[in-house]
């Protein structure tokens, strides 16, 4: 009888493997079967032979351990098994045409895979998880296709090995699928009396076999989610056949992108220098709450691995007169106030930063973090004081002006009335820079823009706003202001209003890239940032909210940046142009 050495594997092992790097972790749903948690060995074989590490996920609904075990995964494949129970889309059962129904599985991968694209996690459905996908995200499936679709239909319940292939599928031109497996036929098993009949919102079907069945969809909004009717897996154990093998590698490929954001926005403090979520405030907004109508809350930011949210006061230019330059003034005070007294309530996950170093440490605590900024100098009124009062507040920077002329300056959508600056205006950017406030010449005219650079001493820079090179827009910066600006010292942050990326149509995540991208080309990788304007019209196809704003980081990371330049641009730059603006500020 041979005895088997462990301490010599042992040793094997750490003479092999002495720096093994970190391998994505793929979370694989299991079945449940007479009291047991269990799953086909195809499916782990298949993750650990496209380099990821397979670890089971039993059938489970206790809600903090279903949390806690997605922030382990860098992605989830969704496995086969029972019919969903078709009461989750809206629909009665017809028992005379479902199989079997696993109560269990359904409420926890329903769940599961909401929590999932949440966080932007990468996933893959096979057979019963495409299924699952579609249940879960606003899509419907067939109890019975047989049934629904009527005769002349393949036999989709084959009695070969589950290894051999029995009919084809078609991928559409230009879809993942077709990429992934380099062609638009494909053979596939089949092992299904279910299908998807109408694929969820921001999803396309893009495989189907001859006889109309959807046979794979995928996410078309920027997620990394791909749903199969057939069972790839299966292949791997028939005569180690690989031709199934580039999708588990996509998903590999994919969670180990997710895995390095997650790695690197812990290493650094993120900021988005731009929201209006204080616009939300009256709907009854709370950070604490997932809010259906505002884009950043506290869940959305720990899933979109963002730390800090400059929310603003925005105030619409008004009439000039005292009466409404007061009541502009007190608006502003009680946006402020509202800000303070919703964090408070959220105190043990949320606090409110006056400095860069405030920020860190918050972060070290554990804490999301919320700065203060006015949008519109209209705030201050003619009083020039409310500018160190405002300081001492805790505001971080003004925007001198918005959709229109103030007493300060002209606007981009003004009437041109002071030729630039007014003389209050040079008061104005004499007193920011003396109290350490940032000037935002977002919404400036062009005039203003350059005589607030030429008077400012200190850097400047422009909270959300993107580049006119790309999209012919007056909020948007000409390649001459984004010069000025780094040539100041100061910082652009990109934004995600739509009709500034694109001129017509909608703005996706690919058209923030390249206005991202240009200004890099521009400025320098020194004076480029992320502004999104959430809550007042920001949002685009592929970054959505606070919740998907780790897709940037892994567009980053695909194209080729280092870690060390997408610090920068997720706040290292912003944070400089702070520090210095700062450094002799009275609050």
């Amino acid at each position: 009888m041979n005895k088997f050495d462990i301490s010599n594997e042992y040793n094997k092992l750490h003479s092999q493997y002495p720096m093994t790097g970190h391998r994505p972790v793929i979370g694989i749903t299991a079945n449940f079967n007479e009291g047991n948690a269990c799953l086909a060995e195809a499916y782990y074989a298949s993750v650990l032979h496209a380099g990821g590490v397979p670890l089971l996920i039993p059938p489970y609904v206790e809600r903090g351990a279903l949390i806690n075990t997605l922030s382990t995964l860098d992605g989830i494949i969704l496995s086969g098994g029972a019919d969903i129970d078709p009461r989750y889309m809206g629909e009665e059962p017809d028992y005379n045409l479902l199989h079997s129904i696993n109560a269990k599985r359904d409420e926890q991968e329903l769940l599961l895979v909401r929590l999932a694209t949440d966080r932007q996690l990468p996933i893959l459905g096979i057979c019963r998880g495409i299924q699952t996908l579609a249940a879960a995200l606003g899509g419907k499936v067939h109890q019975d296709i047989y049934a629904s679709m009527g005769q002349g239909l393949l036999n989709h319940d084959q009695t070969e090995e589950r290894g051999v292939a029995t009919h084809a599928v078609q991928l559409s031109q230009g879809s993942r699928l077709a990429t992934i497996f380099d062609t638009t036929t494909l053979a596939v098993n089949t092992f299904h009396h279910q299908a998807v009949s109408q694929v969820p919102p921001g999803f396309a079907a893009s495989a189907h076999s001859d006889d109309g069945v959807i046979e794979g969809m995928e996410a078309i909004d920027g997620r990394s989610i791909i749903g199969v009717q057939w069972h790839p897996e299966s292949f791997i154990l028939h005569n180690a056949n690989r031709c199934m093998m580039p999708i588990f590698e996509w998903l590999v490929n994919e969670a180990a992108l997710y895995h390095a954001t997650t790695t690197l926005h812990a290493d650094m403090l993120s900021v988005d220098s731009h929201c209006d979520t204080p616009m939300t405030f009256e709907k009854g907004y709370e950070f604490f709450e997932r809010s259906n109508h505002a884009l950043i809350d506290l869940h959305k930011m720990n899933e979109g691995a963002l730390d800090v949210a400059t929310m603003v006061a925005y105030l619409k230019q008004g009439e000039r007169d005292e009466k409404s330059l007061r009541e502009a003034t007190k608006k502003a005070d009680d946006i402020l106030s509202q800000i303070e007294s919703k964090v408070e309530r959220c105190a043990d996950s949320l606090a409110i930063a006056r400095t860069p170093d405030e920020a860190s440490l918050l972060k070290q605590m554990g804490k999301k973090i919320i700065m203060m900024g006015i949008e519109n100098g209209y705030a201050i009124g003619r009083d020039i004081a409310n500018i160190e009062r405002y300081r001492r507040r805790g505001v971080v920077y003004m925007t001198l002006c918005h959709n229109g002329d103030n007493d300060i300056c002209d606007s981009a959508r003004g009437s041109g009335e002071h030729g630039g600056l007014s003389p209050f205006g040079r008061e104005v950017v004499a007193e920011m820079n003396r109290t350490g406030m940032i000037i935002d010449l977002s919404h400036a005219a062009d005039t203003t823009f350059y005589q607030v650079i030429e008077a400012s001493k200190q850097p400047v820079v422009c909270s959300h706003s993107s580049c006119r090179a790309l999209c012919n827009h007056a909020r948007n910066l000409t390649d001459e202001q984004i010069r000025a600006i780094a040539a100041k010292g100061g910082v652009v942050q990109v934004t995600m209003y739509s009709g500034f990326l694109v001129e017509q149509g909608t703005a996706t995540l690919h058209h923030f890239m390249r206005h991202l991208e240009h200004a890099i080309a521009v400025a320098g990788i020194d004076h480029v940032g992320i502004g999104t304007d959430f809550d007042g019209d920001g949002g685009i196809v592929g970054c959505a909210d606070a919740s998907q704003l780790r897709n940037i980081t892994r567009e980053l990371l695909r194209r080729g940046y280092s870690r060390h330049d997408i610090q920068k641009i997720w706040g290292g730059n912003w944070w400089r142009v702070m520090r210095q603006v700062q450094q002799n500020s009275p609050a």
